[in-house]
């Protein structure tokens, strides 16, 4: 989860991306998810001649990154965009990248936003697109799929053990009349939970809602789509968009992220093409935890490329 706004905009594990990408003078960031430009100005700041290339679905965080990044005065070039295409916009904009850099969580100012759709504990429309001008909403999704495939995107995509009975309340009320907006969804999430949901450890809606966001933004297709071509780079030697001895960083937020990075990673370190630079993942210090709440559950991968 990123942080909010730019005066108050704390980036999970701040102090841990920049000391692990190590940034040196004139080096190139790619930032694939550039949201508010908390990451990639605190890495720009950290040694002299940083440029940053960069994109992001949602073009208010894109807008706000490029003005934060130039009050700042770094060279920057940002487009508004899913980050598979981003080595496209890379080597258009001239430049290989020397780090690489993903935070799979969507900012604060996304989630605290009603009208997003993305959280249970406000009322509005259930959209949950993470580029708000393209795509098919959440309530288009909900209303389009089968219970069955419902049952299936909850399950898989939430880890939520009760999907069937969550989908097929869904199913039911919306037989009914049309399911709008994140009060109702998380209304009916609860009622299928039942007494379970007073002894829940977090709130009922929350896998559902988790997994209704990222079928509807197609995160995991991207996601693996990013660390394919990443892999491919280091395994063709292609230099032409990834540096030698690039490092690659990537933030994620639950284990249905976590795990292809893992896998990923492991692979390419075995293979001899990388080191891991992370030893592991890492998780935010106590005391950010305590500062920031929804840093708990962020897990850092680092590796660098071997490629000479």
């Amino acid at each position: 989860m990123r942080g909010s706004g730019d005066s108050d905009h704390v980036p999970v594990l701040l102090e841990e991306v920049v000391s692990l990408l190590a940034p040196t003078p004139g080096e190139t960031l790619l930032d694939c998810t550039l949201g508010r430009g908390g990451h990639a100005a605190a890495i720009a700041s950290a040694s002299r001649d940083v440029c940053v290339v960069g994109t992001d679905l949602d073009e208010d965080n894109r807008s706000a990154a490029s003005a934060r990044l130039a009050a700042a005065g770094v060279t920057h070039h940002t487009r508004q965009g899913n980050f598979v295409r981003a080595p496209e916009f890379l080597q258009a904009s001239g430049r290989a990248a020397d780090m690489v850099l993903a935070d799979l969580g969507f900012a604060s100012n996304q989630v605290d936003d009603p009208d997003r759709g993305f959280s249970f504990l406000e009322e509005g429309p259930l959209d949950m697109r993470l580029d708000p001008t393209s795509g098919t909403t959440a309530a288009s999704l909900i209303a389009s799929l089968s219970e069955r495939d419902l049952a299936e995107i909850i399950r898989h995509h939430g880890e939520e053990p009760l999907a069937a009975r969550i989908a097929q309340k869904i199913a039911s009320e919306r037989a009914r009349s049309p399911i709008e907006t994140t009060g109702q969804l998380a209304a009916l999430v609860r009622e299928a939970y039942g007494v379970r949901a007073r002894t829940s450890r977090q709130h009922p809606a929350t896998r559902t809602f988790q997994a209704i966001r990222i079928a509807v933004n197609d995160e995991l297709a991207a996601l693996q789509t990013l660390l394919d071509r990443l892999t491919r780079a280091l395994r063709n030697g292609d230099v032409a968009w990834l540096r030698p001895g690039a490092r690659i960083g990537i933030i994620a937020f639950h284990s249905l992220e976590d795990r292809p990075v893992k896998q990923c990673f492991a692979s390419l370190v075995r293979e001899g093409l990388a080191v891991d630079v992370s030893s592991g993942a890492v998780q935010a210090r106590q005391e950010e935890q305590d500062r920031n709440p929804r840093c708990r559950s962020a897990r850092l991968r680092v590796i660098r490329s071997t490629i000479d």
